[in-house]
C-alpha cells in the first residue's frame, strides 16, 4: 500500500452542480456527512447545501460566503469518506488555510457538525470586520515575495503563503497590493489577484481572531483517528482547541511548501486531493517533481481512479501522476494535474473555485523558449490555483498585426503562440478545450500568455480581461481578438 497524504483545499470557487452525485449514490458515509452538514446549516439559518451538489441541474444562486465554505467542506469530507470506504488509509491529512478545519473533521478531531458551525462563525467575524484587503499570488519564491511586501513598509502587508518554490501569496491592504502588483510587473514576475471572499493570513486579521475566540461556540474535540499536520503551526495537531486553531490561522503565514516536503521526506508516496480540482496538488507537484498526485473528482470515474491508486502496492508506478507539458514539454496535460477555474483556488486558484485565500491558486519558471520547472490555482485562500513563475526572458519582438483579422487566422496564430510557449503540438490545442480545467495551463501562465497575445495583436486592454482567465479557451480568446480588432479599425 502506498503511503498517501490526503490534502484539503481552502477557499476555492463554489463547486459545480452535481459534483457529488455519484459519491452520494454509492456511499452511505457520504450521505450521512452531507445530511449532518445540512442539519448544521439549518440550525444556523442557512439553506441546505447538499441538493445542489447532488443534482446535476442545480444552480449556484450566490447565497453568500457561508454557503460557499460549507459546499467546499462538503466536497472535501465526501471525498475523504469515499477514499476511506475504498480502502485508502492516509498517513496524514493536511489542509490549506481553512482547509485545516476540513482536515480536523476528516481526522476525527471534531464532529462534522461542529466543523460546519466553526466555518460559518469564521466567515461571520471576517464579514463583520469588513477589511479592505486583497491577496495576490506572485510567481516567485517566499524570500523574494517577502522582500517585495517589505518594500511598502506596512505592518499589514505580508507574505501570507508559501505554496511552492515559485509560488507565493501576499496579503495586505488593497491599495498597497495594487502597488505590489505594479512592482512585480516591472520585475517581470507574473502575479494574479485572488478572488476570495475574505483575505486573511495577515496581522490585519487580529481583531477578527479575537472576535472569533470570544463568540465562536466551544466544541468538543479529541485526539482523532488520523494524523493531521498544520502548515501554519509547523507541526502535527494534538490536543489543540479547534477555535484557537482557526483563529490563530487568520493572522499566521501558511507554509504549505515546507509541510509537503517534510511529509515526502518522511515517506509519503502519494498526495490525494479531496477537492474538485487540483489546487493543493499543484503545489505538491511544483515542490516535489515527479511525485504521485491523484485528484479523484477531476477524473471521469473517481472511484476507478482511487482503485488504481490502491493497485499501486501490487503494480508500482501504474498510477503515477501523468506528466504535464510543464515537466516534459510534450503532449497535453491530463485532468489529474489540471485545475478548475479559480479560483482559486487556490492559490492552484482558481474561480476559485476561489480559493483558498492564500489562497489561493499557482506559478512555474520559464525562459525563452519557455519551459516550466513545475506547475502551480483556485487558491485561492492560498488555495490559489496558479503556477509559480520566475522572471521571463524577453521574447523576440513580433510586430503587431493589422486590422481585418478573420477568426481562423487568429486561431491559427494563437495555437502556434500557446503551443510554442507550453511545448504542445499546435494541432492538439482544441479551440474549446478549457486552458486550465482540461489542458493544465495554470492561471499565472495564462497571465503571461494573455500579455503576449495583447502585444501580438496590439490590444493593450486585452491583458486586463480577467474573464479570459477564469473560463479561458482559444475560441473565446480568438473571438475577443477579432471583435476588438474590428472595433479598433472602426474608430
Amino acid at each position: 500500500m502506498v503511503d498517501s497524504v490526503f490534502v484539503m483545499p481552502g477557499t476555492v470557487a463554489a463547486p459545480r452542480a452535481g459534483v457529488l452525485s455519484e459519491l452520494h449514490h454509492r456511499y452511505e458515509t457520504v450521505r450521512e456527512a452531507l445530511s449532518r452538514i445540512d442539519k448544521a446549516a439549518g440550525e444556523m439559518g442557512l439553506p441546505p447545501i447538499s441538493a445542489r451538489l447532488i443534482e446535476r441541474d442545480g444552480t449556484n444562486d450566490g447565497r453568500g460566503p457561508e454557503v460557499q465554505y460549507l459546499e467546499i467542506f462538503a466536497v472535501s469530507i465526501a471525498t475523504h469518506h469515499m477514499l476511506i470506504a475504498e480502502g485508502v488509509k492516509p498517513v496524514a491529512i493536511v489542509g490549506q488555510s481553512i482547509g485545516e478545519l476540513w482536515a480536523l473533521a476528516a481526522g476525527g478531531h471534531l464532529s462534522v457538525e461542529d466543523a460546519a458551525r466553526l466555518a460559518v462563525a469564521r466567515s461571520q467575524v471576517l464579514t463583520r470586520q469588513n477589511w479592505d484587503g486583497k491577496m495576490l499570488a506572485v510567481g516567485v519564491d517566499g524570500r523574494r515575495a517577502e522582500s517585495l511586501a517589505g518594500l511598502m513598509n506596512h505592518p499589514d502587508l505580508v507574505l501570507a503563503c508559501e505554496n511552492a518554490p515559485r509560488q507565493s501569496v501576499i496579503s495586505g491592504p488593497e491599495r498597497l497590493i495594487e502597488q505590489v502588483e505594479r512592482v512585480a510587473d516591472a520585475f517581470g514576475w507574473p502575479s494574479l489577484p485572488l478572488d476570495v471572499p475574505h483575505p486573511t493570513h495577515t496581522p490585519a486579521m487580529a481583531q477578527a481572531a479575537r472576535d472569533l475566540r470570544a463568540t465562536a461556540p466551544r466544541v468538543p474535540y479529541g485526539s482523532g483517528r488520523w494524523r493531521v499536520c498544520s502548515p501554519w503551526l509547523g507541526r502535527d495537531i494534538g490536543d489543540d482547541d479547534p477555535v484557537d486553531l482557526v483563529a490563530g490561522a487568520l493572522t499566521a503565514r501558511v507554509r504549505m511548501l515546507h509541510t509537503i516536503r517534510e511529509l515526502h521526506a518522511a515517506g509519503a508516496d502519494a498526495f490525494v486531493e479531496c477537492g474538485e480540482w487540483p489546487v493543493v496538488t499543484k503545489f505538491v507537484e511544483a515542490s516535489i517533481p515527479g511525485v504521485q498526485c491523484v485528484v479523484p473528482l477531476s477524473e471521469g470515474d473517481p472511484v476507478e481512479a482511487v482503485r488504481a491508486l490502491l493497485a499501486e502496492s501490487a503494480d508500482v508506478g501504474r498510477f503515477r501522476s501523468r506528466p504535464s507539458p510543464s515537466s516534459t514539454g510534450h503532449g497535453p496535460a491530463v485532468r489529474v494535474s489540471a485545475p478548475a477555474p479559480v479560483r482559486a483556488a487556490s492559490v492552484s486558484a482558481p474561480p476559485a473555485p476561489a480559493p483558498s485565500a492564500g489562497v489561493a491558486t499557482t506559478p512555474a519558471s520559464y525562459t525563452a523558449p519557455v519551459t516550466y520547472a513545475a506547475p502551480a490555482a483556485p487558491a485561492q485562500e492560498a488555495a490559489v490555483v496558479v503556477a509559480a513563475a520566475a522572471p521571463a526572458a524577453v521574447a523576440p519582438a513580433v510586430p503587431p498585426v493589422s486590422a481585418g483579422l478573420d477568426y481562423d487566422s487568429v486561431l491559427t496564430e494563437l495555437r502556434t503562440l500557446y503551443g510554442d510557449f507550453l511545448g504542445y503540438p499546435a494541432d492538439l490545442l482544441g479551440e474549446d478545450d478549457g486552458l486550465e480545467s482540461e489542458l493544465g495551463v495554470e492561471s499565472l501562465k495564462q497571465v503571461v500568455l494573455l500579455g503576449r497575445v495583447s502585444d501580438r495583436f496590439d490590444l493593450p486592454d486585452l491583458r486586463a480581461n480577467s474573464s479570459l482567465l477564469t473560463v479561458g479557451t482559444l475560441r473565446r480568446i480568438a473571438e475577443t481578438v477579432v471583435q476588438a480588432r474590428a472595433e479598433a479599425a472602426a474608430r
